[in-house]
């Protein structure tokens, strides 16, 4: 109920559930237990902030597209060409990523440090 008034106005709960407002107080604790909700505004910025994250490895994967790197045709990676199929499995290839951004990361948790 809190959240309710909080968002749309005292009057408008008032009006739809009979109670006053100054009644209006139970409201269920947050699900982390942290004693906050989260806010739109942060959310906003959270959903912002992942968009730019997503616009950006696109933009990295766009341009190791143009590069002759031969990510995703490494010995190790499965193929298979039936008549009406293929199946791809790129294995090699994620192992490489993987390696690599482990790598990254380790180093960036390291600075962090």
């Amino acid at each position: 109920m809190r959240v309710l008034r909080d968002l749309i106005g005292h009057d408008f709960v008032a009006n739809i559930t009979g109670v006053r407002n100054d009644a209006v107080t139970v409201a269920a604790a947050p699900v982390s237990g942290a004693g906050s909700w989260v806010t739109m505004n942060e959310l906003g910025k959270l959903l912002l902030f992942a968009g730019l994250i997503l616009v950006a490895g696109g933009l990295i994967l766009m341009l190791f597209g143009r590069t002759n790197l031969p990510l995703g045709r490494l010995p190790g990676d499965i193929i298979y060409r039936g008549k009406n199929t293929t199946f791809y499995f790129p294995l090699a290839t994620s192992i490489l990523v993987s390696v690599v951004l482990s790598v990254i990361l380790y180093l960036v948790g390291r600075l962090k440090r």
